[in-house]
């Protein structure tokens, strides 16, 4: 049977005539990729204190360890996600993982610096090919009444491996696995990534945009240098007290991108293949939930990073137990993701406004509770709070990409897919850099006790308005029918 036999058409539902076991195999494969990126994105923060010692890496190299990874990841995701629509999601998938994989083997095997930050580079792109098929291969294989179960999956293991990286990371380190140190947060990517190759080899099924023709290579190179010159000042940029360049740098990547625009329309209009379809964002549902994700995006990249900074520095509690408050926000996203789930046939589009407004209020609480005790706020009531903030954002993000996704015809899933996670990325390099804005410039390196109490309490409300502009958005998504 030749190749283009064995290619399904975007609009069928191949997981509708498979076992019920093949079907689960395939979406544990997907995941278990997602899974990998997640905990790729954050796992190095942890470890990077004990890599600059065994490494010699200067300061500017170990930034570099967690950027390259994180902007090339950011850059490549609008084109993975075409690709896959223009050659197979299935034969992307497994490119990128096995690249990934590889990537994986040589950031562990590193000695240097150089070499790392080189993988690292390799790693971020390979997942730019790898992720956007995880997507996109959900939303054409599964049908309406199975969709939704699907996608509350993919953004419980999305939030999960953000959330669980960092403990991951030092658990890893501390655990000194046959004396290898902090090299065992990239080698346990190994087995698992030849084990989901393989895998997804025999059960995941092929799909693609079968009238797409070729890869829109204009439009790659602004959309990339558009991205860059947005995301490297907001990744590196703090580090340099902001200087005139990097704004200089933003302010020419907007104009980029609006070039990008207008040479995608003029593409379309000519009936050639533009690398982001612009007949999506005639849809209001999917820009709403483009928009929603980026903020939800902003507002993870400010509230993990201040939590953590004001439980160490502002507290004075150790590095385990601030984990012990990223395993609970963990618990309570897997619990939210979930009770989403279980609510979709029945509320809809409520449940996770829901969630916005939980989280909302839970930060506000804790705000409240933080200005009454400032440094005297007990661990206990430090860590708990977490979990219900955990929750409403498990809420959030177990249903918002299927509510973006659910309207967008099949054959364009791909692109969708790439541009969906796109805006997370860059929800969070803005999210990052808005840290030094709202909590840096009131906490500079180095304050303790009130002086970090003070900064976060603010930093607070920033989320909390980010949670209320997210519930607005939502208001914008297609509600679920209700499910057989």
């Amino acid at each position: 049977m030749s190749a283009d036999t064995k290619t399904l058409p975007s609009r069928s539902a191949p997981a509708d005539n498979r076992p019920g076991s093949g079907r689960t195999v395939m979406l544990v494969v997907v995941l278990v990729a997602e899974l990998m990126n997640a905990l790729d994105g954050s796992v190095v923060y942890t470890a990077l204190p004990s890599i600059q010692h065994d490494t010699d890496a200067s300061g500017a190299a170990v930034q570099w360890i967690y950027a390259a990874y994180a902007l090339t990841f950011a850059l490549g995701l609008m084109t993975g996600g075409r690709l896959g629509d223009l050659h197979g999601r299935k034969r992307l998938f497994l490119l990128g993982t096995g690249v990934f994989t590889a990537a994986s083997l040589l950031c562990g095997l590193a000695g240097t610096p150089a070499l790392l930050i080189a993988a690292r580079f390799i790693q971020g792109s390979a997942a730019a090919v790898m992720i956007p098929q995880v997507l996109a291969t959900l939303h054409v294989t599964f049908d309406e009444g199975s969709r939704a179960k699907a996608f509350s999956l993919y953004g419980t293991v999305m939030s999960l491996g953000s959330v669980a990286g960092p403990v991951l990371g030092g658990v890893l380190t501390c655990a000194d696995v046959f004396g290898l140190g902090w090299r065992p947060i990239f080698l346990i990517n190994v087995p698992i990534g030849l084990a989901t190759v393989l895998l997804g080899l025999r059960y995941l099924p092929e799909s693609r945009d079968l009238a797409a023709r070729r890869l829109d290579l204009t439009g790659m190179i602004l959309a990339a240098l558009g991205l860059l010159l947005i995301t490297y000042p907001l990744t590196v940029g703090g580090a340099h007290q902001w200087p005139a360049w990097s704004f200089l740098m933003m302010a020419g990547g907007l104009l980029t991108l609006a070039v990008f625009v207008v040479q995608q329309r003029a593409r379309a209009a000519r009936g050639r293949d533009p690398l982001v379809v612009p007949e999506l964002f005639k849809s209001r549902a999917f820009a709403a939930g483009l928009s929603a994700q980026l903020v939800f995006g902003l507002l993870s990249g400010v509230f993990f990073l201040t939590w953590a900074v004001f439980t160490q520095d502002g507290l004075g509690l150790s590095p385990r137990q601030a984990a012990t408050g990223f395993v609970a926000a963990s618990v309570g996203e897997m619990a939210g993701a979930w009770l989403a789930m279980s609510l979709a046939g029945r509320y809809g589009g409520r449940a996770p406004r829901a969630g916005a407004l939980l989280a909302a209020a839970t930060l506000g609480g804790y705000a409240w509770l933080i200005t009454e005790q400032n440094t005297a706020l007990s661990p206990v009531l430090t860590l708990l709070p977490m979990l219900p903030a955990g929750l409403g954002l498990g809420m959030i993000g177990a249903a918002l990409a299927d509510m973006t996704l659910r309207q967008v015809d099949h054959d364009h899933a791909g692109s969708a897919s790439g541009l969906f996670n796109t805006s997370t990325q860059l929800g969070i390099a803005l999210g990052t850099a808005s840290t030094a804005v709202v909590f840096f410039a009131h906490s500079p390196a180095g304050s303790h006790g009130t002086t970090v109490t003070a900064a976060f309490t603010g930093s607070l409300w920033y989320v909390i308005a980010a949670l209320l502009a997210m519930w607005a958005l939502m208001l914008l998504l297609p509600k679920r029918h209700a499910t057989g």
